[in-house]
């Protein structure tokens, strides 16, 4: 159905399974994208704009020129989207961000000590 690979396509099927998405409950149209893309996104229409009509939540994906990796990958955003609204503070963007702010923390803690200990080894004068 669309142009990915069979295990990324069975991936998303088992993902908005999951979630209780199912096909019918969505509404998707296509628009003219904007921005770069040169006379294909200019002719046809490859934005794809998905609502999920139980929830209203709606996305609009314009991230590849062919409007069959848009379908997919705004099938996966609403899946991120959903999931957050389920599962506040625990999905892939959430946990990569605890990351960074980790790594963070940790490299400005050894900035601290090494501060300190050059303070600590200067001679006063």
């Amino acid at each position: 159905m669309f142009p990915v690979s069979p295990e990324k396509e069975h991936a998303l099927r088992a993902r908005m399974e999951k979630l209780g998405l199912k096909e019918a409950d969505l509404e998707e149209s296509f628009v003219h994208a904007r921005g770069h893309g040169g006379q294909n996104v200019n002719k046809v229409a490859t934005c794809v704009v998905l609502v999920h009509l139980p929830s209203g939540i709606a996305v609009k994906c314009q991230q590849e020129r062919s409007q069959g990796l848009n379908r997919f990958f705004a099938r996966r955003w609403l899946c991120e989207r959903i999931e957050a609204q389920l599962h506040p503070g625990d999905t892939p963007a959430d946990r990569e961000a605890q990351r960074l702010r980790r790594q963070k923390d940790r490299r400005a803690r050894r900035a601290r000590k090494a501060r300190a200990t050059r303070k600590a080894g200067e001679s006063p004068g």
